[in-house]
């Protein structure tokens, strides 16, 4: 499969014990700070023997100034983030192509998400034409994993983890954010979306929590579909 082509029917999984074959060439796991992306890529990764390639967010030089003084240091931020994502982007290209199956913790519009919830008007504008100008392979993943919880939850969460540059992270960018990621999600139609309320599965340290996320992933009907435990 093209890294530009994505499938045309929502992918299949069938179940054969416990080394299954990936469902698709390139799964994303998306959703905001604190929500498990990583956590979730990796584990499935060693599930399907999976190539990972994840963000680095220790490797942008201004991240934690953004944390500490906002808007003086969100532009370099989010130009840090684009040409790291240029980079990754032909990586993910190289691999759908031709090397194994590979799972990611980011997909290329959350930088443009990013970037618009964070910068004002005029440095929004500027770096959407800085964007514009540089070369992110493109095409879309076969499938989308968008994980959600509360903002609350997610606050929680990162307290718990202790990333030092995560306790700056204020309850108000984290509320904005989880909108600005459930907006997105609700006009985005490039590939199928699973999106699943992590507020009380763990699929992580769950094996039931897992088999039920493998066994929806089997059963995707449609371009979108939503998951909460408990529900049919």
């Amino acid at each position: 499969m093209s890294a530009g082509s994505f499938t045309s029917r929502p992918p299949q999984v069938t179940v054969q014990g416990p080394d299954l074959n990936p469902p698709v060439r390139h799964m994303v796991i998306e959703g905001p700070i604190g929500v498990g992306k990583t956590s979730l890529a990796l584990k499935l990764a060693s599930r399907w023997s999976m190539r990972t390639v994840l963000e680095q967010p220790g490797d942008n030089p201004f991240l934690e100034r953004f944390y500490q003084q906002g808007a003086r240091y969100a532009l370099p931020a989010q130009l840090s983030f684009l040409l790291q994502r240029a980079a990754q982007s032909r990586e993910i290209a190289l691999a759908v192509d031709v090397g194994p199956p590979v799972v990611t913790d980011f997909m290329r519009q959350k930088d443009e998400l990013f970037a618009r919830l964070t910068l004002p008007d005029d440095e929004f504008s500027l770096y959407r034409e800085l964007a514009r100008q540089v070369q992110l392979a493109p095409g879309a993943p076969d499938l989308v994993i968008y994980l959600q919880a509360s903002p609350e939850v997610l606050f929680a969460r990162i307290q718990k983890r202790a990333i030092s540059s995560e306790q700056l992270i204020t309850d108000h960018y984290l509320r904005a954010l989880c909108r600005a990621y459930d907006n997105f999600f609700y006009h985005y139609s490039e590939a199928p979306v699973l999106t699943v309320n992590t507020e009380h599965f763990n699929p992580l340290e769950n094996d039931a929590d897992m088999a039920l996320l493998i066994e929806r992933i089997g059963n995707l009907r449609g371009r979108k579909t939503s998951f909460v435990k408990g529900t049919p």
